[in-house]
């Protein structure tokens, strides 16, 4: 499992110097909480574990809909959290990080 630094930081202050640097960044706790929520720590762990290969297949491990598991995955990829390799017919998901440290400044 690969461990991830995450930071929170308002626009316009300068990223902290150091070995604990973030290599993710929130605008705020708020849109970091919603992003790492318990359930989307799973889902990553889930993916990670059983390498789904579509979206579909995902669908039924978690027992979410198609859709919420795109926006939801998609908005990880945003972060740099999930990879999406675009198939002929589908979308393989890949879990880039499943452990987290967070810092705040």
């Amino acid at each position: 499992m690969k461990r991830c630094i995450v930071g929170v930081r308002q626009p316009g202050n300068l990223p902290p110097q150091g070995s604990k640097t973030p290599s993710i960044w929130f605008p705020s706790l708020a849109s970091l909480a919603a992003v790492l929520s318990d359930d989307n720590r799973r889902l990553l762990r889930l993916i990670h574990d059983k390498q789904p290969k579509s979206l579909t297949e995902l669908a039924e491990l978690s027992g979410r809909k198609v859709p919420n598991l795109s926006r939801t995955l998609w908005m990880m990829a945003d972060y740099g959290l999930v990879s999406l390799q675009r198939n002929a017919r589908d979308v393989q998901p890949t879990a880039l990080a499943t452990e987290f440290l967070i810092v705040l400044d």
